[in-house]
């Protein structure tokens, strides 16, 4: 699973990178005359939408820092209980009940982060799980969707070449998605972190370290005198959500 989705989603990482231009999209999710107008993409995307393309991802995805529930330093409690329910679960045998509420805990946590990996994983895996195959490939097309969106800003590679993200812990949940093995991050700059392979990686026939992510947009609206405490991680291959072609 982990080398199928990794050869896949490095394909757009190594293609011209597609940085967020914040004057066009700015432009573009205010204009009600306009496909990206905020308001329409976002119905769509809370609804499951399939024909949702990875263009309309990219206006999603960073439009979002321009809207009111943009709080990326605001805590996720909701999260924190998603990610205790789930650390229980069995996945070979799992109990309906909790899956049912990883659902709803769920549905809660997206409320605060809409666009986070590691939820809509664990969405698409409950709703495989109970059987709803509708909504688990329509939370599977938006995970990947989203992360698709991270990996075409930038490659990464490099501190002038970041991949941009809106909240920390996408980055790891990309570096996840990928099949990174990744330690802890350091920022080396105003808007820009570093996070080290934990084990050697050949990308674009290069070894490298570790990959860059902007993540200014975190910051544009932070309270004076703000520490940021990073959530607990989770593993996406834990749960193996089941690839879709």
């Amino acid at each position: 699973m982990k080398r199928i989705l990794l050869l896949l989603l490095l394909l757009p990482a190594l293609a011209v990178a597609k940085v967020p231009d914040e004057d066009d999209i700015l432009d573009k999710i205010m204009d009600t005359a306009s496909p990206f107008y905020y308001t329409g993409l976002i119905m769509r995307y809370n609804a499951g939408d399939l024909t949702l393309t990875d263009e309309d991802y990219h206006y999603l995805y960073y439009g979002y820092a321009y809207q009111e529930s943009y709080k990326p330093l605001n805590a996720n409690p909701d999260l924190d209980k998603l990610l205790m329910l789930a650390s229980g679960l069995d996945p070979e045998k799992p109990n309906t009940k909790t899956l049912e509420a990883i659902v709803m805990m769920g549905k809660d946590a997206l409320a605060r982060d809409p666009f986070s990996p590691k939820i809509l994983n664990l969405m698409t895996y409950a709703y495989g799980a109970l059987g709803d195959k509708e909504k688990e490939k329509a939370f599977h097309a938006r995970m990947m969707g989203v992360v698709r969106t991270i990996l075409d800003s930038g490659d990464g590679l490099t501190d002038k070449t970041p991949r941009h993200i809106l909240m920390f812990d996408h980055a790891y949940d990309v570096m996840s998605v990928e099949g990174f093995n990744n330690g802890k991050s350091r920022v080396i700059s105003r808007h820009v972190e570093f996070i080290p392979f934990l084990t050697s990686y050949s990308i674009g026939g290069k070894k490298r370290k570790g990959m860059y992510f902007n993540f200014s947009r975190v910051y544009w609206n932070k309270p004076e005198g703000y520490t940021y405490k990073r959530d607990r991680t989770w593993q996406f291959n834990n749960l193996k959500p089941r690839h879709y072609k």
